[in-house]
């Protein structure tokens, strides 16, 4: 075999004056000289002639087994010095093994200091509603969230739902932050290493803690629903000009009311608004039905002006009109179903028309001193405006024509409907007209008969705003009939007797002292209805007299009236109408009733019994306090006498009346 170098093994040798191979291998044990000598045993050391020691040959013939300690050579990167052996690998491999270990020392000792250190503190990268408290102690973390949050917990809390806004007063909401709560939500120090590490790098929103009133909070919302809650808007057709544009659909946005409150629990202390779920409401409207409404009916509409033909007289619209009362709605197929809006198209009709309607005028009566003549009552005549444009749709989708000509109805009999004009064709429709009857009729007043003044009473005396009030109700009550075997009731002729009626605070007795109230002073105009239908020999259905005696009235013979409580009622039980006539001035009031006289009327007053003196009642301690005069309490029995005119027959109607003393009123105080 050919060593390395070229030489065989017989040109190899051993030096035989080698130093002993113990010597030489530093003192190895055998079998460590044997690893020693296999391990280098293949690197041959040769001479500077190339040759191999002859001794070295010789020893290694003559002992087969023995090992040769082989010197290395110089400058094959072994240690220095004269048979030292090569270092051992596992050196090399020992170094990066100690380094890696003593990081991972360091990184322990890290690891737990920061534990130790952080053990009490909120976790890193820790931040509630936009306020970061990671890494902060839970004291300082409760102070810091106390801080900044404390304001916008008494703020409005801004809501959005899609392009909507509005605001919720969050004390009224049931809100309020639980701080400890919240910092107890944030968790402890993970002990995860590789969490501690990447909470450097990161944040983590914990939401906020709230202790709510759910019920507070479901009636919070419902009352921002209208400014957050979008309806659809369906699509139509609008018009620019003359020409119909299309309007597209707008799905409809509606607040999720079962998540709506969690969000807002959620969210309410952000510094953005909260976002609340919202569900979105379908249309119904296509762009086709929307094309096909412009194409089949909005630009046929305006194709020319429109006829409403009257009695005797027509009114134009105009194209521009047109635009203005027509309307559209979904019907329901993706389409559009075309109308009107009519009041616009009244608008745009009856001024024209006016002249060819008549108000209904009730039948009254004319006085020459005390006779009484019947004015006639006139029949009102007005346009049924729902009846005239029910054809009008389909007259707008006719082509442009020639203008009907104008219908002159023909005379009409007395109580006769006026003749209607030919069907309207073209783009016309007809008025429709209808009757109104008056209230008062020309018959009932007839019903009367030869009228005359069958009873009349007047009262005086009354300040400024009581007239004006006994003004108010004359009005009203005059001209009123009372019809045969009927009762008439000052209340529900005159009410509601408030300022919107007319009516002005005025003086009053209340409890027996003078004060004021809507309405004062018509208790005087009840008495001198009262003592009018006495006379005239009407039934006394229903009235009250006053608690205290009023001097300006007749002893036993007034009426007091209280809106809802206390009325006046007079029934006629004749067989003809009665008729109210009323004359006020500024210091009297005067009531006259007309009908077929029934009956001679007169009135025993009795004689004043049980007097009882006045006491005396001080208010100094009121502001408002008037003082008057008092009056005795006393007891008085009228007796009305009624004589029928037609039989002579005589009727007493006995009547007791017990009058409290009304006290002197003082104002002196304590």
């Amino acid at each position: 075999m050919t060593s390395p170098g070229g030489r065989t093994p017989e040109d190899t040798a051993v030096d035989a004056e080698a130093p002993d191979a113990s010597d030489a291998s530093g003192g190895l044990d055998e079998p460590t000289r044997a690893l020693s000598g296999d391990t280098v045993g293949a690197s041959l050391r040769t001479d500077d002639a190339g040759s191999s020691s002859e001794p070295a040959h010789a020893a290694a013939t003559t002992d087969p087994d023995r090992t040769a300690w082989i010197p290395t050579v110089p400058g094959d990167g072994s240690s220095p010095g004269g048979g030292a052996h090569e270092a051992s690998p596992s050196g090399a491999r020992r170094r990066p093994v100690l380094i890696g270990a003593a990081v991972v020392g360091l990184l322990v000792v890290l690891y737990l200091g920061d534990l130790l250190f952080s053990s009490t503190d909120v976790p890193r990268g820790v931040a509630v509603a936009g306020v970061e408290i990671g890494g902060m102690s839970k004291p300082g973390a409760e102070e810091a969230l106390r801080a900044q949050l404390s304001g916008r917990a008494s703020e409005p809390v801004a809501l959005q739902a899609g392009t909507a806004s509005a605001t919720v007063d969050p004390r009224a909401a049931g809100l309020e932050l639980d701080v400890e709560a919240t910092i107890a939500r944030a968790g402890e120090q993970p002990f995860n290493p590789w969490t501690r590490l990447t909470s450097l790098f990161g944040t983590r929103d914990v939401p906020p803690v709230t202790r709510v009133n759910a019920f507070a909070l479901g009636q919070a919302l419902d009352g921002a629903r209208p400014q957050l809650d979008r309806p659809v808007a369906e699509g139509t057709v609008r018009y620019e000009g003359l020409e119909p544009v299309a309007v597209p659909s707008v799905p409809g946005v509606v607040v999720d009311g079962a998540t709506a409150g969690q969000a807002v629990v959620d969210h309410w202390l952000d510094p953005t608004p909260v976002a609340l779920p919202v569900t979105e409401t379908p249309v119904t409207v296509t762009p086709e039905g929307i094309q096909r409404a412009i194409d089949g009916f909005a630009r046929p509409a305006v194709a020319g002006p429109l006829t409403v033909v009257g009695d005797a007289k027509n009114a134009t619209v105009t194209t521009r009109a047109i635009t203005s009362f027509v309307r559209f709605t979904p019907d329901g197929r993706g389409g559009l179903t075309p109308g009107i809006d009519e009041p616009a198209a009244i608008a745009a009709v009856e001024p024209q028309l006016r002249t060819t309607e008549a108000e209904p005028r009730d039948a009254t009566l004319a006085f020459t001193g005390a006779a009484a003549t019947v004015v006639p009552a006139v029949v009102g005549r007005e346009i049924d405006w729902p009846r005239t444009f029910s054809g009008i749709v389909e007259a707008l989708g006719r082509p442009d024509g020639e203008a009907p000509p104008v219908f002159t109805p023909p005379p009409t009999a007395p109580g006769a409907e006026p003749a209607a004009p030919p069907p309207a064709t073209g783009r016309a429709v007809n008025a429709v007209y209808t009757t109104t009857q008056p209230e008062v009729t020309t018959e009932s007043l007839a019903a009367l008969g030869p009228a005359e003044m069958i009873g009349e009473f007047t009262t005086r005396g009354f300040k400024p705003d009581s007239g004006q009030n006994i003004r108010r109700v004359a009005e009203i009550v005059n001209g009123q009939i009372i019809a045969p075997n009927s009762v008439f009731s000052l209340n529900e002729a005159s009410s509601p007797r408030n300022e919107a009626n007319g009516f002005v605070p005025a003086g009053i007795i209340d409890d027996g002292a003078p004060g004021r109230g809507v309405g004062g002073g018509v208790s005087q105009f009840a008495t001198t209805l009262y003592n009018a239908g006495y006379f005239a020999g009407l039934r006394n259905v229903e009235h009250k007299e006053h608690s205290y005696y009023i001097s300006r009235y007749p002893a036993g013979r007034e009426a007091t009236v209280f809106e809802g409580s206390i009325d006046l009622r007079l029934g006629n039980d004749g067989p003809t109408p009665i008729y109210i006539r009323t004359q006020w001035t500024p210091s009297s009031i005067t009531v006259q009733l007309y009908g077929i006289k029934r009956y001679d009327v007169a009135s025993e007053p009795g004689p004043r019994t049980n007097q009882t003196p006045p006491g005396v009642r001080d208010l100094g301690g009121d502001p408002e306090c008037n003082a008057s005069q008092g009056s005795e309490g006393f007891t008085i029995t009228d007796t009305r006498v009624l004589r029928d005119v037609r039989t002579g027959e005589v009727r007493r109607e006995p009547r007791t009346v017990r009058y409290e003393p009304q006290p002197t009123v003082t104002c002196n105080g304590p």
